[in-house]
């Protein structure tokens, strides 16, 4: 792993106390990423901040790193039932689950207690968690929603708001969520915000203005959207030497870890089945698979015992998985900013990885907007059709979805996408 994706300043330069400081050790956190190094100092006065950097640069352990600050700044009244003192929104329940990790490391010395509410699994345990008290509230804007209007929790009391990839929010249809949660908050002068995401669209701008109290816009690389260390290239096959190229290509990287998106969960199925019939160890992810399963799943391919993790776009925000070499687009992105959020998922935290698209009948007209949005132009790889492997057929046949289904990834609700372009 390289270094030279740090700054020059060092933690233990900044005045944080004395356990937060502990909880930065504890982490193996010497210097700071660039895009801590830039809003740190800002939210520390305390002022609130909009954030955009590259994923795997280190935005959580900013905001977790100000938060513990801002609360151990201050007194919590001790008449009021302990109640969320710091409030924090994800768009996908992996996301949040890592930041409640990151949490418990980065302020295992504050004593702190930290809830967590998502959807699909724990229901009960969550919502006892809460009631218990907590300082810190991390979730999805669905489960949150629901326990606050049991009233399991209040919001009044919060002193640190947190926004983490605002913009899959929006893509998500989360925003009347998000809205409906940050007006039942003390006023945006009464608390420190702060927003960060990969991406800073008008629309998440004007949410920034709209709920937060004057945020300093940062944005690092602004004109370098993708990663330097992820080295990028494009193959233009048909529809039918999609399944056979990305068999060959597999076979060839060896052992390590690949992430392959696609668009419908219809196809991460049939990828997964013809994959696992010609000896890919390959499993599927999607917003349909039951939490325990998901979660069993990330851990054996954090692990090495799976090779390769199948997903939609919703599988690229959230998932903190290091040594991920290859990320391949079996689809190419309708969104453009998905593209980005998807390579990202490789060079994290400075390693180096390879990005690698099939530009199909089906999704080629994408690549005209995705290179605008990067801008530059994907080298372009060519294979030899004549060399590609001999599949052997699934036995078994995906799934099939329902007329409602077909054409929708199926990973959250509001997610609108726009149906294959044919070219």
């Amino acid at each position: 792993m390289s270094d030279n994706h740090l700054s020059d300043l060092r933690f233990d330069a900044l005045a944080l106390q004395d356990s937060v400081h502990a909880g930065i050790r504890d982490a193996g956190f010497e210097f700071c990423t660039p895009i801590q190094a830039s809003t740190l100092p800002i939210a520390l006065e305390p002022r609130d901040v909009a954030g955009q950097a590259q994923t795997g640069t280190g935005k959580t352990a900013a905001f977790l790193v100000a938060t513990f600050e801002k609360l151990l700044a201050s007194t919590p009244d001790p008449e009021q039932k302990k109640q969320p003192r710091a409030f924090m929104l994800a768009p996908t329940r992996e996301l949040a689950m890592q930041i409640a990790k990151d949490a418990e490391l980065l302020g295992k010395h504050t004593g702190f207690k930290i809830g967590l509410a998502y959807g699909g699994t724990d229901y009960e345990k969550q919502r006892r968690i809460i009631e218990n008290g907590i300082d810190i509230l991390i979730g999805t804007p669905g489960r949150i929603i629901d326990y606050f209007k049991q009233g399991v929790f209040k919001l009044n009391k919060v002193e640190v708001a947190v926004l983490d990839e605002a913009d899959r929010m929006f893509d998500l249809g989360f925003i009347k969520d998000i809205r409906y949660l940050l007006r039942r908050l003390p006023d945006p002068d009464k608390r420190l915000n702060m927003l960060f995401s990969a991406t800073l669209s008008q629309r998440v701008m004007e949410l920034a203005f709209e709920h937060m109290n004057e945020p300093e816009l940062i944005r690092i690389e602004p004109d370098k959207v993708t990663v330097d260390r992820v080295r990028q290239a494009i193959f233009f096959p048909s529809n039918e030497d999609k399944l056979p190229l990305l068999v060959g290509l597999i076979r060839e990287m060896g052992t390590g870890r690949i992430m392959v998106f696609v668009n419908m969960k219809r196809d991460a199925e049939r990828v997964e089945a013809t994959l696992e019939a010609n000896g890919v160890q390959a499993k599927a992810i999607s917003g349909d698979v039951p939490q325990k399963k998901r979660q069993r799943l990330l851990l054996e391919f954090q692990s090495g015992d799976l090779q390769v993790l199948i997903g939609t776009d919703v599988a690229s925000r959230g998932l903190h998985i290091p040594d991920v070499q290859y990320v391949i687009n079996y689809d190419l992105p309708q969104d453009s900013e998905d593209y980005v959020h998807r390579i990202g998922r490789t060079a994290r935290a400075g390693a180096a990885g390879n990005a690698i698209s099939f530009g199909c009948e089906s999704y080629a007209m994408s690549l005209p907007d995705i290179e605008d949005f990067i801008g530059h132009k994907i080298p372009v790889a060519k294979y030899d059709p004549a060399l590609m492997p001999e599949l052997i057929k699934p036995k078994r046949k995906p799934r099939q979805q329902s007329g409602q289904q077909r054409g929708r990834s199926g990973d959250n609700r509001g997610s609108r996408r726009r149906p294959p372009r044919r070219s």
